[in-house]
């Protein structure tokens, strides 16, 4: 007797995220294996990332062999005018189209992992053991210069690592062989470090594991949050610092990379030691509840970072509705959806490879721009430049609710949205195998062909200047689990998988 043909569909594969953190049997198939090049839009689809377009034109004469641009940073004056700062080849920069070297002269930098602040009509670059420098615009000519060479700069200012702009002053810390001290400018005066209200406070003795060292600093909600590699410090009264008090202690979670924390508006989101984390606090609540954004990738995570030698750096960007982790060693960029989270308090995520960034900067606008060795680029369109890259999906292997019997695919029926002129591979294979059966076609053609074990076609239709594919692929073999795969060539059109119907026969009995 015929077996019926059995419809399962796979509605927006992919829509939670990666997770390879759990065994692949029964994860849920909204759960992906691999989504590389990818991001989950704001209808929860997968589906590619942009790519970019070069901003400054200059970048191959005035980087030389150095690694590229390692910070970027947009700094806007009270009359609100503009300077792009950016940094490589031990220099400072000035400029998008021209990259302008702007460093103070005979100011010599032996490194480009500046950390930028704005305060009071100045901007101001810290980096380890360095004299900071300070620029101001003066009328639309913008002036670099270091602390000591500033007519009104006093004291000694410290070569932090680290600095904060917030409730008035600068924040610093993270100096070589004093990593227990903060210090605070004079209020409003970044350049002002000793006299008026300016100070410092040392650590040491409140750190709950007993010995901890600065890494990174946040605002949030009128406290000051002092990162420590294994613990956190939670100051009130930052307003007035030399009588802010200690009001919480994190013990077990600190911050390993200081330019990894970003700031949402309602939350802070930072890196530890065992994956990225969020917290969330409200005034009136006496603990500080942690959240595991990665809890899904962490030891694929952590094992990557625990690769790096560079500088780790990150970006939020309310617009895009990300959070983005670049591990420039590891040519990964992991990025994380933060529309909303999952029922265990993580959030979606997916990986970028192939565009290589070494520093982020979201503009007043909206823009973001990321240095890479070439100089700077913005994050858009769907090249990369002007090569393709690819976009990978992988599904876990899927049983479809049925673990005991066989399951014969005859078919799958995609929905992709856009992908005009797309070369793509739809892949399957049966009980785990990494030898998948292949499919190649170009969506936006009408052709109707065959190759080899498949046929398959191709039709398109605008709505509400939406392109819609839905290719019919006719698929063979037979296995326990399934794994399905799409592996899309992004040319220049958007691309988002937005189901997946699967026509099968469940066989015997296994």
């Amino acid at each position: 007797m015929a077996k019926q043909l059995q419809n399962i569909t796979v509605a927006a594969p992919g829509f939670f995220g990666l997770n390879t953190q759990d065994s692949p049997i029964g994860v849920d198939p909204s759960f992906a294996a691999v989504a590389d090049n990818c991001v989950i839009d704001q209808l929860g689809r997968i589906g590619a990332r942009k790519g970019w377009v070069e901003v400054s034109t200059n970048g191959s004469s005035v980087l030389g062999t150095s690694r590229g641009i390692e910070t970027v940073y947009e700094y806007i004056d009270n009359s609100g005018d503009k300077v792009i700062l950016s940094a490589g080849n031990n220099k400072i920069f000035t400029g998008t189209t021209t990259l302008t070297d702007a460093t103070p002269t005979g100011y010599t930098p032996t490194a480009n992992n500046w950390k930028a602040v704005t305060l009071n009509d100045h901007v101001y670059l810290f980096q380890r053991d360095h004299e900071y420098v300070l620029g101001t615009d003066h009328d639309g000519s913008f002036v670099l210069e270091e602390h000591s060479a500033h007519s009104h700069a006093t004291g000694v200012a410290p070569e932090a690592n680290e600095v904060l702009a917030a409730y008035g002053r600068l924040w610093a810390a993270d100096i070589t062989g004093n990593k227990h001290t903060v210090y605070w400018s004079d209020l409003l005066n970044g350049h002002h470090w000793t006299g008026g209200t300016s100070g410092s406070l040392d650590v040491t003795t409140v750190w709950p594991t007993g010995f901890d060292e600065i890494t990174a600093l946040a605002a949030h909600n009128g406290f000051l949050i002092i990162f420590g590699k294994k613990s956190i410090l939670v100051y009130s009264g930052a307003s007035s610092p030399a009588s802010m008090t200690l009001t919480d202690t994190i013990e077990g979670v600190g911050c390993i990379a200081r330019d990894s924390v970003q700031h949402t508006g309602t939350d802070i989101i930072f890196l530890s030691e065992t994956g990225v984390r969020s917290f969330g606090r409200t005034i009136q609540e006496k603990s500080m509840p942690m959240r595991d954004i990665s809890k899904n990738v962490r030891t694929d995570l952590i094992n990557l970072v625990q690769l790096q030698t560079n500088p780790i750096k990150s970006l939020y960007s309310s617009e895009e509705a990300f959070y983005l982790l670049t591990l420039p060693d590891s040519n990964t960029v992991y990025c994380f959806d933060m529309r909303r989270q999952l029922e265990d308090g993580s959030h979606r995520v997916t990986t970028w490879s192939g565009m290589y960034p070494l520093s982020f900067a979201v503009l007043e606008g909206g823009d973001i721009y990321i240095g890479i060795s070439s100089g700077i680029v913005k994050y858009t369109g769907y090249m990369d430049g002007a090569d393709k890259y690819e976009m990978r999906y992988f599904s876990n292997p899927m049983d479809f609710g049925n673990t005991s019997n066989l399951k014969f695919l005859k078919k799958f029926n995609l929905t992709i949205i856009g992908g005009q002129n797309t070369p793509t591979t739809l892949n399957w294979g049966y009980d785990y195998t990494a030898n998948y059966t292949k499919q190649a076609f170009t969506f936006g053609s009408a052709n109707i062909a065959e190759y080899g074990i498949a046929e398959y076609n191709t039709t398109g239709e605008y709505t509400s200047s939406i392109l819609i594919n839905t290719p019919k692929v006719n698929t063979s073999g037979s296995g326990e689990v399934v794994t399905i795969g799409l592996e899309a060539e992004v040319n220049g059109a958007p691309f988002s998988i937005q189901k997946i119907d699967i026509h099968a026969l469940l066989g015997r009995l296994i």
